[in-house]
């Protein structure tokens, strides 16, 4: 395991019904093939030895020691190899025989698990030939292959720090399927070993089933069924091969391929157990289970021929924009913020019983989204969108650019404008403070911000309304705000939107709900570079204040900030996770160097800790994502914490 993930496989291989030999020459070939690429567990199909449909052939003694002399070769020949295997074969106890998964490493057999539920309608016929594991005492033994082997569906097997269960086949159809009390027992990966035969629409609903339960236990699962060959008389079997961790699908085999087949991933073993620390319900349920007695079994690790680190390649697929879906789900998630943030501001409308919203209007994208967000409000609430008042507040850094799209945007939207240059009046509170306004430094800045957010809560009191708040959720993080300037509004919509997902989301309204003008000035917003224009404009006025090249590219601040605030993973997973995230293989992004990836985590991090006091004293907004700032809500920190751990392990990377 390496940076808390381990890489497991879905083995399907061909097999031949009842020829034993076959089938494991194909076992041993996967085998090798996962062993090859760093695959830690591998699993194969239900009943893989023999073959699932076998029938009355399990009555038969022959078929069942030659399924046993077939795991004693296959457990010398898993000697050759570093890789867990879990097959799935026959196994006699005390005249009862059981449908098994079995666990081999280093030519030993660590357990045997059985089937807790035995299919016997329609098609399948299990209770003729096998027992359910609950006939058997919790902590059976069994003789196999000259081993003392323990036999129960109560097994959890710990490899490498990482815990994992087993289930097969109906088992996971089941209503109360073992996989569950596995995993309050603290089994973070189950392995189910399946020979369930391919209908119409079965495939589908399958996967969503092992996606469902991979994100009921907070697990890891890794699913693989039986395929070619094992078709036979009125059954067709395709092989079906998933691998998920926490209702999310990473890999999935091709179904019908004639050939072995093997589908491989790494589940995010520190991911799971962070989920599981934040869930409540997750310790609960292991209260309420506590009759469930587990039997540990640790496999010995000491016999690697090579270390983690060297086999290990991450091969799964790292999403550099963490917020951001795409296809039709980025239509969807950008058209449901939209909602929840307009319902937010609507009730709060509703319910103080004003009629009346101030907006400051930049020209940029922040403002923009919280002026469309009004709009829908005051639309969804029948209300005369000229009660919407559309302040544009012109300083010494606004461009004729910013300026013309505030104004045309706000005009094409309907809404009252108005307009109050700044100026003057910083230049007279300037001058009040002694301060030269040549001298472009913090308080030149920080001046023009509070200037702008008074004449915002002062217009308000004027019309009797409130002020709609602009600062997003990557602002926040980083302190990117002027502390009681645009960090304080009456009501703030964006307050957990980041920034990567606000340009969509108002290119998403430019594209499906505006006019033909609008849309075009939208547009143009979204192209403008992101600045707060506080610095005079440069010759040709052009924006002189670019804010990612003063605290960074938001791309890898909003990676930064997902992995933070929704799993708490150290500063060296992070930057781990980026560097494959942003390697060049997403086009939607740029590629980073991995010290420009160390640099701007450095900053985040130094950065996230020090503006903590903005953090505390934040307007009320809705939550619409799984990561928000609200001192109310998901985050409470100490304006004093120390960050030097986390400082001192970025200068390690």
């Amino acid at each position: 395991m390496q940076n808390g993930f381990i890489k497991v496989a879905a083995a399907v291989p061909r097999l031949h019904v009842a020829d034993c030999h076959y089938n494991i020459e194909q076992m041993q070939d996967l085998m090798v093939r996962a062993d090859s690429l760093g695959v830690e567990i591998v699993c194969f199909p239900e009943l893989g030895l023999t073959g699932y449909t076998c029938q009355d052939l399990f009555a038969q003694q022959t078929l069942l020691e030659e399924s046993e002399a077939a795991l004693l070769r296959l457990m010398e020949f898993s000697r050759n190899v570093d890789v867990i295997s879990i097959v799935g074969l026959p196994v006699v106890y005390n005249g009862m025989l059981f449908n098994c998964g079995a666990v081999l490493r280093h030519g030993k057999v660590w357990g045997f698990v059985p089937k807790t539920f035995l299919p016997n309608y329609k098609e399948f016929y299990e209770k003729r030939w096998f027992t359910p594991a609950p006939t058997l005492p919790t902590d059976a033994m069994v003789q196999f292959c000259g081993q003392n082997i323990p036999l129960s569906s109560h097994l959890v097997f710990t490899y490498a720090g990482v815990k994992f269960g087993i289930e097969l086949c109906e088992d996971l159809w089941a209503v109360t399927p073992p996989s569950a009390a596995l995993s309050v027992a603290g089994a973070e990966i189950i392995f189910n070993l399946s020979a369930s035969n391919e209908l119409v629409g079965k495939a589908t609903y399958l996967r969503r089933l092992v996606e469902t339960q991979s994100a009921r236990c907070l697990a890891g699962y890794v699913y693989s069924g039986s395929g070619w060959g094992e078709s036979s008389q009125d059954l067709v079997f395709a092989g079906r091969a998933y691998i998920a961790e926490n209702g999310h699908l990473l890999a999935e085999g091709n179904r019908f391929e004639m050939d072995n087949q093997l589908t491989v991933s790494e589940i995010d073993v520190e991911r799971l157990r962070v989920e599981r620390r934040l869930n409540t319900s997750f310790a609960d349920s292991r209260r309420l289970q506590s009759d469930f007695k587990t039997i540990t079994i640790e496999i010995d690790e000491n016999e690697l021929t090579t270390t983690a680190n060297e086999r290990f390649t991450l091969t799964r697929s790292v999403d550099p924009l963490p917020f951001v879906p795409t296809g039709n789900a980025l239509d969807e998630r950008c058209e449901e913020i939209l909602f929840m943030q307009s319902n937010g501001l609507a009730r709060r409308i509703e319910h103080i019983g004003c009629k009346t919203v101030v907006v400051g209007i930049s020209g940029g994208l922040d403002s923009t989204l919280a002026l469309l967000v009004c709009v829908h409000a005051f639309d969804r609430l029948g209300l005369d969108r000229r009660g919407i008042v559309g302040i544009t507040m012109p300083g010494y850094g606004t461009t004729g650019r910013t300026y013309r799209n505030a104004i045309d945007l706000m005009k094409s939207l309907g809404i009252t404008i108005r307009e109050i240059n700044i100026v003057d009046a910083c230049e007279v509170h300037f001058r009040d403070l002694g301060h030269d306004s040549k001298v472009h430094d913090v308080t030149f800045e920080n001046g023009q911000a509070r200037e702008r957010t008074q004449i915002l809560m002062d217009a308000a009191n004027q019309m009797g309304g409130i002020v709609v708040g602009t600062g997003d959720l990557s602002e926040l993080a980083l302190g990117w705000a002027t502390y009681n300037g645009d960090h304080m509004s009456m009501y703030g919509v964006n307050g957990s939107v980041p920034k990567t997902l606000v340009r969509f989301i108002v290119n998403h309204v430019a594209m499906t709900a505006a006019d033909e003008f609008s849309r075009k000035t939208i547009l143009d917003i979204i192209d403008t570079p992101i600045s707060p224009e506080l610095i005079p404009a440069e010759e040709g006025d052009q924006i002189a204040q670019k804010t990612e090249d003063l605290v960074g590219p938001y791309e890898l601040h909003d990676f930064f900030l997902y992995y933070v605030l929704r799993f708490g993973f150290k500063p060296s997973k992070i930057f781990y996770l980026a560097c494959h995230a942003f390697s060049g293989a997403d086009k939607r992004v740029k590629t980073y160097e991995r010290d420009t990836i160390k640099h701007w985590l450095t900053t985040f991090y130094r950065r996230f800790f020090n503006q903590q006091f903005k953090r505390s004293c934040l307007p009320d907004g809705p939550k619409v994502g799984s990561c928000s700032l609200s001192p109310r809500g998901d985050w409470r920190m100490p304006t004093d914490a120390v960050s030097k751990a986390w400082l001192d392990e970025c200068e390690k990377l």
